[in-house]
């Protein structure tokens, strides 16, 4: 299986531990997920933005005069 190397300072390594021993997990198994959970955050986030831009203006015709145009959001990640 492949396998990847980090190097941390000290004081990065005193806090990846204490996190890790937080959530009750190694802090290989910390890392790993750390990792697949940013993917998924960033797939949400694309798909969120994705959804705001394809139904701003039904947003806004919905909500006229409640609420400012809220308009497309800038890209972004």
């Amino acid at each position: 299986m492949p396998a990847l190397n980090i190097d941390y300072t000290e004081d990065e390594l005193a806090i990846v531990r204490a996190s890790a021993a937080a959530d009750g997990k190694t802090v290989k198994q910390y890392v790993k997920d750390a990792s697949i959970r940013e993917r998924q955050r960033r797939a949400f986030v694309a798909a969120a933005t994705r959804f705001w831009q394809d139904h701003v203006e039904e947003f806004d015709a919905a909500f006229a005069g409640e609420t400012p145009t809220a308009g497309p959001l800038p890209a972004g990640d």
